[in-house]
């Protein structure tokens, strides 16, 4: 079997973990490993039946086109495990017994010796080599196991002082670079205010539950927000925009990407074609996305050519912070925490559920009174939902 191409671009990808070991039967089109590429984990399925045989180790990486494992068409399938049990212990009949292996460690050259970096360490700290435990192979002493058995200077007690070092998956690498390549290429900056979320709160209180009956889904806060993005992105079409490379190119549609966060990291599928959607067809798709998502199903193109970003860091209890555009996109609106403040209506101070709301923009194609008045109407549009979002009937609006 050789490594298909997961999408447009992708050249090689990384063996994440193998769903079966080397020399087990395996069946036509069953999963047998998690490959991740810079854009997402798909799962490799079988493209035949047969014994196979692994030819990567987790944690390699395999272009495109190159060789994974070897399956042997022509092997038999095992009846049951009793049966391969009997063949197993058949061929060790009138076999001499074998000695049981101690798991003590063999004493070799290797074995109370020190790596040069644990050595230096041992050195400076005064400590002999035949007083560490070596973790390393042979009973080799590591630098981990140097610094492990060296109390810092202060402490009264070593302490447990245990480090892991584990290689970042291909995704996580690619997010890095997208993020530091951001920071360092455009001219991103974040404006803020804030949402009295009250009104949405009264319509989702009062049908909530004719929602749910009616459609199976819940009534959330992301078919609110996405719509009312919809609607600022057409009354500010530069933040809709994206620079490509001299020239401006300016969309008529609102594909707005969601970040959801799954076991592999950050991912950031697509709602196509936002502005033709209802609520109804918003929280379907949103809930679709994210279970996909979450159980690393989604694919390259469900997370590929969004115009906007929208990331919710309020559902791990953030209440401010500044979100990062996920490129080639301008624009990115991050969510946060409601928490009943203190504001003042018509002179008088009430208690009401706020959320404090944020958009960075590439300020090289985007001016601060787009980015200002985009953000203003997304507010407007979020406290006065039956008019700007509804058209004045809600029950219409949630298909009720």
């Amino acid at each position: 079997m050789r490594v298909p191409s997961p999408g447009e671009s992708i050249t090689e990808v990384e063996i994440a973990t193998w769903l079966v070991e080397d020399g087990d039967y395996v069946e036509k089109d069953q999963p047998i490993a998690e490959v991740d590429s810079d854009k997402a984990t798909p799962e490799l399925p079988a493209e035949e039946s047969g014994i196979i045989t692994l030819k990567a180790d987790e944690g390699d990486a395999v272009e495109v086109g190159g060789i994974v494992c070897l399956i042997d068409m022509d092997a038999v399938k095992p009846e049951s495990t009793e049966k391969t049990t009997g063949i197993l212990e058949k061929s060790t009949e009138n076999k001499e017994e074998k000695p049981v292996i101690s798991s003590t460690v063999e004493k070799t050259y290797a074995s109370g010796s020190a790596s040069p970096a644990a050595r230096k360490i041992l050195e400076e700290k005064g400590m002999d080599a035949s007083t560490v435990k070596g973790t390393g192979r042979d009973g080799r002493i590591m630098k981990e196991d140097a610094i492990k058995a060296t109390p810092s200077m202060g402490s009264t007690t070593a302490g447990n002082r245990g480090s892991e070092r584990t290689k970042l998956s291909m995704l996580r690498r690619k997010v890095a670079q997208r993020l530091v390549s951001v920071k360092n290429e455009t001219a991103m900056l974040t404006t803020f205010n804030e949402v009295d979320m009250q009104p949405i709160f009264d319509i989702r209180k009062e049908f909530k539950e004719d929602f749910k009956s009616k459609h199976d889904i819940g009534l959330g806060f992301m078919s609110f927000f996405t719509l009312a993005i919809v609607r600022a992105l057409k009354l500010y079409p530069d933040v809709n925009s994206m620079i490509d490379g001299d020239f401006k190119l300016t969309h008529d549609f609102q594909d707005i990407s969601i970040a959801v966060s799954g076991p592999k990291g950050l991912m950031v599928p697509v709602i196509r074609n936002a502005g033709n959607l209802s609520f109804k067809e918003v929280e379907s798709e949103v809930k679709r996305l994210a279970i996909r998502a979450r159980e690393g199903q989604i694919t390259v193109d469900e997370m590929t050519g969004g115009t906007f970003t929208i990331t919710n860091g309020g559902v791990f209890g953030s209440m401010l912070s500044t979100p990062i555009i996920n490129p080639p996109q301008s624009g990115i609106l991050g969510m946060h925490n409601i928490v009943e403040r203190p504001v003042a209506i018509e002179g008088e101070v009430v208690i009401r559920p706020i959320m404090f709301v944020a958009l960075s923009y590439d300020h090289r194609i985007i001016d601060g009174k787009e980015s200002v008045g985009f953000l203003v109407a997304v507010k407007e549009a979020l406290e006065n939902p039956i008019e700007m979002l509804m058209d004045n009937d809600v029950k219409k609006a949630l298909e009720l």
